[in-house]
């Protein structure tokens, strides 16, 4: 398993740390720069939810703003990664017989990825490909398609998903700025339980967790961790926590990494 292309999923948080530097940003920095280098990038951002399993196929995606009430700076930021239509036919065809479409003009990379990939790969020269969440399946869709995907590691594909594991917005306290509240803490410790230590494919009975309607009141940046998790379980490993830690009570910045050889 050593020579497969490491995994990861990414808790991102705000968009803002794509301009800041602080410890969740150094950690995807270090992150970037002790994994080999990839041949391309799928991202599985939480950010393109869509009722539909789509990957982008363009050979120049755009980089999307999609946020608002931010400085001028951030809407000012381009991450100016070509694409790859190979890696887009690979993803198609590992993930047979699951449909996927190519979509070739209307998506492009939003600040779930590049947000990240700002950080772990600044020059924006390696290409970058994202794979939608399909609104209308299980949870347990996301992760069997995670595990579908194992072969593109082995071709030298980096696979990154990108959300938060614990994410309400409405209930953000803003004097807790590296804080989480009881039931976020609980139920982030339970996801992290399963990726590094048990059955990372259990992940999805959380939705039976009496957290889990606080912790994800709307499934979309959960989603991006069960592709780790299924990855995870494809290779019969576990995970190791890249970075950890709670912000503003409701969210969580916690990352981890399937495989992390050396440069």
């Amino acid at each position: 398993m050593d020579n497969l292309m490491p995994a990861a999923f990414v808790g991102h948080g705000t968009p803002m740390n794509a301009l800041d530097t602080n410890r969740y940003t150094e950690a995807w920095r270090a992150f970037g720069a002790r994994i080999p280098r990839p041949l391309a990038i799928l991202s599985v951002s939480a950010h393109w939810f869509i009722s539909a399993t789509a990957v982008t196929a363009m050979a120049a995606p755009r980089t999307i703003h999609d946020f608002f009430g931010f400085p001028p700076e951030l809407f000012a930021f381009q991450y100016p990664a070509p694409g790859s239509p190979d890696l887009a036919a690979a993803v198609r065809n590992v993930a047979d017989p699951v449909w996927v479409g190519a979509d070739e003009d209307s998506w492009g990379i939003d600040h779930g990825t590049w947000s990240v990939l700002a950080h772990a790969f600044p020059d924006a020269d390696i290409p970058v490909v994202q794979l939608s969440l399909d609104a209308s399946k299980p949870l347990a869709y996301h992760l069997e398609l995670g595990a579908r995907l194992a072969p593109l590691r082995e071709q030298g594909e980096l696979i990154m998903g990108s959300g938060n594991t614990v994410h309400h917005l409405g209930r953000l306290d803003w004097s807790s700025p590296d804080a989480g509240y009881d039931w976020a803490v609980r139920f982030g410790s339970a996801v992290s339980e399963r990726l590094t230590e048990g059955d990372p494919a259990s992940i999805v009975d959380l939705e039976d967790d009496p957290d889990f309607p606080n912790a994800v009141p709307t499934p979309d940046h959960f989603l991006p961790v069960l592709y780790l998790a299924g990855l995870a379980a494809a290779a019969g490993r576990h995970c190791e926590p890249m970075v950890e830690g709670y912000a503003f009570g409701s969210l969580s910045m916690d990352s981890f990494v399937l495989g992390s050889p050396a440069r």
